[in-house]
Protein backbone atom coordinates (compact mmCIF):
# COMPACT_ATOMS: atom_id res chain seq x y z
CA UNK A 1 0.00 0.00 0.00
CA UNK A 2 2.76 2.62 0.38
CA UNK A 3 4.20 1.76 -2.42
CA UNK A 4 1.00 2.81 -4.03
CA UNK A 5 1.22 5.99 -2.54
CA UNK A 6 4.17 6.93 -3.32
CA UNK A 7 3.47 6.57 -6.79
CA UNK A 8 0.58 8.33 -6.52
CA UNK A 9 1.93 11.47 -5.34
CA UNK A 10 5.49 11.49 -6.81
CA UNK A 11 6.01 14.60 -8.43
CA UNK A 12 8.59 16.37 -10.85
CA UNK A 13 11.55 18.36 -10.42
CA UNK A 14 10.26 21.20 -10.72
CA UNK A 15 7.91 20.75 -7.92
CA UNK A 16 7.98 23.27 -5.22
CA UNK A 17 5.21 24.25 -2.67
CA UNK A 18 5.38 28.02 -3.10
CA UNK A 19 4.99 27.00 -7.09
CA UNK A 20 1.97 25.20 -6.31
CA UNK A 21 0.40 27.88 -4.12
CA UNK A 22 1.18 30.50 -6.82
CA UNK A 23 -0.32 28.77 -9.59
CA UNK A 24 -3.81 28.00 -7.33
CA UNK A 25 -3.51 31.93 -6.76
CA UNK A 26 -3.51 32.81 -9.69
CA UNK A 27 -6.02 30.45 -10.89
CA UNK A 28 -8.06 31.65 -8.70
CA UNK A 29 -7.67 35.07 -9.41
CA UNK A 30 -8.93 34.49 -13.07
CA UNK A 31 -12.16 32.76 -12.14
CA UNK A 32 -13.66 35.91 -10.20
CA UNK A 33 -11.97 38.27 -13.56
CA UNK A 34 -13.99 35.77 -16.03
CA UNK A 35 -16.81 35.28 -13.88
CA UNK A 36 -17.18 38.89 -13.37
CA UNK A 37 -17.53 39.29 -17.42
CA UNK A 38 -20.19 37.14 -18.10
CA UNK A 39 -23.58 38.30 -18.42
CA UNK A 40 -27.05 37.20 -19.71
CA UNK A 41 -27.34 37.52 -23.12
CA UNK A 42 -23.59 35.87 -24.15
CA UNK A 43 -23.38 33.18 -25.97
CA UNK A 44 -21.61 30.37 -24.36
CA UNK A 45 -18.67 30.19 -26.90
CA UNK A 46 -17.88 33.71 -26.89
CA UNK A 47 -18.01 33.75 -23.21
CA UNK A 48 -15.11 30.51 -23.72
CA UNK A 49 -13.43 32.85 -26.25
CA UNK A 50 -13.72 35.43 -23.47
CA UNK A 51 -12.06 33.40 -20.81
CA UNK A 52 -9.24 32.80 -22.90
CA UNK A 53 -8.66 36.34 -23.30
CA UNK A 54 -8.86 36.76 -19.93
CA UNK A 55 -5.86 33.77 -19.29
CA UNK A 56 -4.12 35.47 -21.74
CA UNK A 57 -4.35 39.08 -20.53
CA UNK A 58 -3.24 37.93 -17.11
CA UNK A 59 -0.23 35.76 -18.57
CA UNK A 60 -2.00 32.40 -18.73
CA UNK A 61 -1.70 31.35 -21.91
CA UNK A 62 -1.17 27.85 -21.83
CA UNK A 63 -3.40 25.73 -20.24
CA UNK A 64 -2.98 22.09 -19.71
CA UNK A 65 -6.84 21.39 -20.40
CA UNK A 66 -9.69 23.09 -22.17
CA UNK A 67 -10.69 26.54 -20.21
CA UNK A 68 -14.35 25.53 -20.18
CA UNK A 69 -17.04 28.12 -19.27
CA UNK A 70 -20.57 26.42 -19.16
CA UNK A 71 -23.80 27.60 -18.94
CA UNK A 72 -27.62 26.37 -18.13
CA UNK A 73 -27.82 22.63 -19.54
CA UNK A 74 -24.51 22.66 -20.23
CA UNK A 75 -23.80 22.62 -16.61
CA UNK A 76 -24.96 18.33 -16.06
CA UNK A 77 -22.26 17.28 -18.87
CA UNK A 78 -19.10 15.86 -17.28
CA UNK A 79 -16.10 17.50 -18.53
CA UNK A 80 -14.85 15.57 -21.81
CA UNK A 81 -18.21 15.96 -23.21
CA UNK A 82 -18.89 18.64 -25.53
CA UNK A 83 -21.13 21.42 -24.95
CA UNK A 84 -24.10 21.63 -26.75
CA UNK A 85 -23.34 24.58 -29.11
CA UNK A 86 -25.54 27.90 -28.72
CA UNK A 87 -26.27 27.76 -25.42
CA UNK A 88 -27.60 31.67 -24.11
CA UNK A 89 -27.46 32.54 -20.91
CA UNK A 90 -31.22 33.11 -19.69
CA UNK A 91 -31.71 36.34 -16.96
CA UNK A 92 -32.14 33.53 -14.58
CA UNK A 93 -29.55 31.32 -15.04
CA UNK A 94 -26.63 29.38 -13.91
CA UNK A 95 -22.93 29.23 -15.33
CA UNK A 96 -19.70 27.71 -14.10
CA UNK A 97 -15.82 27.97 -15.12
CA UNK A 98 -13.50 25.76 -15.15
CA UNK A 99 -9.94 26.73 -15.83
CA UNK A 100 -6.09 25.10 -15.19
CA UNK A 101 -3.38 27.49 -16.60
CA UNK A 102 0.09 26.54 -16.54
CA UNK A 103 1.91 29.40 -14.18
CA UNK A 104 5.43 29.11 -15.28
CA UNK A 105 6.27 25.22 -14.79
CA UNK A 106 2.97 24.14 -12.29
CA UNK A 107 -0.21 23.30 -12.85
CA UNK A 108 -2.75 25.30 -11.64
CA UNK A 109 -6.41 23.91 -11.63
CA UNK A 110 -9.71 25.40 -10.29
CA UNK A 111 -13.67 25.35 -11.25
CA UNK A 112 -16.60 27.63 -9.41
CA UNK A 113 -20.55 28.25 -10.09
CA UNK A 114 -22.21 31.34 -10.52
CA UNK A 115 -25.94 32.83 -11.01
CA UNK A 116 -27.53 35.32 -12.25
CA UNK A 117 -30.98 36.57 -11.88
CA UNK A 118 -33.38 35.38 -8.97
CA UNK A 119 -33.16 31.32 -9.41
CA UNK A 120 -33.33 30.20 -5.93
CA UNK A 121 -32.87 26.82 -6.70
CA UNK A 122 -29.42 27.58 -9.52
CA UNK A 123 -27.87 29.41 -6.13
CA UNK A 124 -28.70 26.51 -3.73
CA UNK A 125 -26.88 24.11 -5.80
CA UNK A 126 -23.95 26.78 -6.37
CA UNK A 127 -23.94 26.88 -2.65
CA UNK A 128 -24.02 23.11 -2.16
CA UNK A 129 -20.98 22.15 -4.30
CA UNK A 130 -18.96 24.86 -2.37
CA UNK A 131 -20.04 23.72 0.60
CA UNK A 132 -20.18 19.84 -0.44
CA UNK A 133 -16.54 20.75 -1.32
CA UNK A 134 -15.56 22.24 2.32
CA UNK A 135 -17.43 19.36 4.13
CA UNK A 136 -15.04 16.62 1.98
CA UNK A 137 -11.93 18.26 3.11
CA UNK A 138 -12.88 18.75 6.59
CA UNK A 139 -13.21 14.85 7.11
CA UNK A 140 -10.17 14.23 4.75
CA UNK A 141 -8.07 16.74 7.58
CA UNK A 142 -9.78 14.65 10.91
CA UNK A 143 -10.03 11.35 9.87
CA UNK A 144 -7.46 10.74 6.88
CA UNK A 145 -9.52 8.66 4.72
CA UNK A 146 -8.86 7.20 1.39
CA UNK A 147 -9.46 9.27 -1.78
CA UNK A 148 -12.02 6.05 -2.01
CA UNK A 149 -13.78 7.04 0.81
CA UNK A 150 -13.74 10.58 0.73
CA UNK A 151 -15.91 10.13 -2.46
CA UNK A 152 -18.33 7.52 -0.87
CA UNK A 153 -19.09 10.16 2.04
CA UNK A 154 -19.88 13.02 -0.90
CA UNK A 155 -21.99 11.07 -2.53
CA UNK A 156 -24.41 10.09 0.01
CA UNK A 157 -23.76 13.65 1.99
CA UNK A 158 -24.80 15.05 -2.03
CA UNK A 159 -28.18 12.69 -1.69
CA UNK A 160 -29.00 14.03 1.24
CA UNK A 161 -28.95 17.47 -0.02
CA UNK A 162 -30.65 16.14 -3.03
CA UNK A 163 -28.23 16.22 -5.55
CA UNK A 164 -26.80 13.54 -7.80
CA UNK A 165 -22.52 13.62 -7.38
CA UNK A 166 -21.00 13.01 -10.74
CA UNK A 167 -18.46 10.63 -10.36
CA UNK A 168 -17.07 11.35 -14.33
CA UNK A 169 -15.48 14.23 -12.30
CA UNK A 170 -13.79 12.48 -9.26
CA UNK A 171 -10.93 14.46 -8.49
CA UNK A 172 -7.13 14.16 -9.76
CA UNK A 173 -3.79 14.82 -9.48
CA UNK A 174 -1.69 18.46 -10.14
CA UNK A 175 2.21 18.61 -10.10
CA UNK A 176 4.74 20.43 -11.86
CA UNK A 177 3.36 20.00 -15.45
CA UNK A 178 2.79 17.30 -16.89
CA UNK A 179 0.96 15.36 -13.98
CA UNK A 180 0.02 12.77 -16.14
CA UNK A 181 3.03 11.34 -17.22
CA UNK A 182 3.37 11.08 -13.46
CA UNK A 183 0.03 9.35 -12.14
CA UNK A 184 -3.45 9.51 -14.02
CA UNK A 185 -5.56 7.94 -11.97
CA UNK A 186 -8.80 9.58 -9.85
CA UNK A 187 -9.20 10.78 -6.49
CA UNK A 188 -11.84 8.76 -6.24
CA UNK A 189 -10.24 5.59 -7.04
CA UNK A 190 -6.86 5.91 -4.62
CA UNK A 191 -7.05 3.43 -1.60
CA UNK A 192 -4.56 5.45 0.33
CA UNK A 193 -4.96 9.05 2.20
CA UNK A 194 -4.49 11.44 -0.20
CA UNK A 195 -1.57 14.46 1.37
CA UNK A 196 -2.09 18.12 0.98
CA UNK A 197 -0.54 19.89 -2.44
CA UNK A 198 -0.72 16.97 -4.28
CA UNK A 199 -4.84 16.79 -5.48
CA UNK A 200 -7.24 18.49 -7.33
CA UNK A 201 -11.07 17.49 -5.24
CA UNK A 202 -13.68 18.10 -7.25
CA UNK A 203 -17.11 18.27 -6.73
CA UNK A 204 -19.86 17.94 -9.44
CA UNK A 205 -23.60 18.17 -8.63
CA UNK A 206 -26.89 17.51 -10.53
CA UNK A 207 -30.16 17.72 -10.25
CA UNK A 208 -31.66 14.43 -10.63
CA UNK A 209 -34.61 15.74 -12.80
CA UNK A 210 -33.99 19.44 -14.27
CA UNK A 211 -31.22 20.07 -16.33
CA UNK A 212 -28.47 22.36 -14.33
CA UNK A 213 -25.94 21.36 -12.00
CA UNK A 214 -22.78 23.03 -9.94
CA UNK A 215 -19.17 22.59 -9.98
CA UNK A 216 -16.21 23.42 -7.63
CA UNK A 217 -12.78 22.57 -7.38
CA UNK A 218 -10.18 23.70 -5.86
CA UNK A 219 -6.55 22.02 -4.65
CA UNK A 220 -6.97 19.77 -1.82
CA UNK A 221 -5.44 21.61 1.26
CA UNK A 222 -5.47 22.45 5.11
CA UNK A 223 -8.14 24.83 6.56
CA UNK A 224 -5.04 27.39 7.32
CA UNK A 225 -4.84 28.18 3.14
CA UNK A 226 -8.41 29.13 3.44
CA UNK A 227 -8.40 31.68 6.12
Amino acid sequence: MEEIALAAERVGPAFTEDGMLLARRKTREAIAAIAARVEPGMVEEDAVAMAKQVLADMGLALSWHPTRVRFGANTTKAMKRASEPGVILKENDIFFIDIAPRVQAWEGDGGATFTVGQGADHARCARDAEALFHAVRAIWQRERLTGQALYAWAEEEARKLGWELNFDLGGHRVSDFPHATIYAGALAELKTTPSAMRWILEIHLRHPTLSYGAFFEDMLLDDCFYA
